[in-house]
């Protein structure tokens, strides 16, 4: 009984333009952008992680770069056979403006900051206790991101688990 107040196409048009603005709506709440990723790498098995702890264009404090490599409850883990190659890679973003990265083994630094993308040790055995016992299960393996003054901008976390 009742006719269209529009016709199909017309209908159509609307139906489109009402789609892609609400997802242009929802696009645009999602205002947090995903950190740069860090990637670890040991023979084919790769992993990758956004930042654990970040201060949004600030200083990490020292008290909180600890707690970052130290508290990794959910951390992605890797797992290090010994003697495998162990391959390290940061996205370019991480490097950018003057800043770089340091990898820390177990709180620990084993690289000296480096504004290169990637870094790869073979053979290393991270496990090696030097004659001191038995090798741990598993190690917290850490990049920090430094600013141009040296201080700790970002923490990426992962395991890496002896098999």
């Amino acid at each position: 009984m009742t006719a269209p107040l529009f016709p199909g196409r017309a209908r159509r048009s609307v139906a489109a333009l009402g789609a892609v603005s609400a997802g242009l709506l929802l696009l645009s709440a999602c205002g947090d952008k995903p950190t740069p990723l860090a990637t670890v790498t040991v023979g084919t098995s790769t992993v990758s992680a956004e930042s654990d702890c970040r201060a949004d264009g600030k200083d990490l404090s020292m008290d909180r770069v600890q707690e970052c490599l130290t508290n990794v409850k959910h951390a992605k883990t890797v797992d290090y056979h010994r003697g495998d190659t162990l391959r390290l890679g940061v996205e370019p973003e991480i490097v950018e403006d003057g800043n770089k990265w340091q990898a820390v083994l177990d709180g620990q630094p084993i690289t000296e900051p480096s504004s290169n993308t990637y870094r790869s040790f073979q053979g290393a055995d991270v496990f090696a206790t030097g004659g001191q016992g038995e090798a741990p299960s598993s190690k917290v393996l850490g990049f920090v991101q430094v600013g141009e003054d040296g201080k700790p901008l970002a923490v990426w976390s992962f395991k890496l688990k002896l098999k």
